[in-house]
């Protein structure tokens, strides 16, 4: 073997490790989810919106992956963080208004959401991803049971 062929085999070998096909498909279904649940915000008019929740899915499927072979002793070490920082992000979030009204409530838990499911993807369960993302979606459509009084609604806020 000639010095060019060991040299390309080394850099290969740097890239490309043969977990390739599953980070691949994390990616895809973290890009997909986060868009879909992206979406389904910023059609509410919401202002975490599309790349905030494809960024929230993906970084958080990330950490998760790395948490998990880096360290195969202490699988959620890194992964535990996620929780920690998503709660930051979404409870910056949250606005309380004049009064008692509490504002973005739903899209800072749907953000919490979102970075669950990213860690379930980076741990490869890609079905409760995909039903944590079915979730995501539906879960702030679900209409609210007390009813609200007309003089009370502002804005469209019924999710929050």
């Amino acid at each position: 073997m000639n010095t060019k062929t060991m040299m390309l085999e080394e850099f290969l070998d740097v890239f490309f490790r043969g977990d390739e096909l599953t980070i691949a498909v994390g990616f895809t279904i973290a890009v997909i989810g986060g868009f879909l649940i992206g979406v389904e915000r910023e059609s509410r008019g919401k202002s975490a919106g599309i790349s905030t929740y494809i960024l929230v899915v993906a970084g958080s499927m990330i950490f998760t992956y790395l948490s998990a072979n880096v360290d195969p002793y202490s699988t959620s070490r890194i992964a535990s963080y996620v929780v920690a920082g998503i709660g930051f992000l979404g409870g910056g979030m949250i606005i309380r208004g004049a009064g008692k009204e509490i504002f973005n409530l739903t899209t800072a838990a749907s953000i919490w959401c979102a970075a669950a499911i990213g860690m379930a993807i980076g741990y490869e369960y890609y079905f409760l991803a995909i039903l944590g993302i079915v979730l995501n979606i539906l879960g702030p459509r679900i209409p609210s049971i007390v009813k609200k009084h007309p003089s009370d609604i502002k804005q469209n806020n019924e999710d929050d």
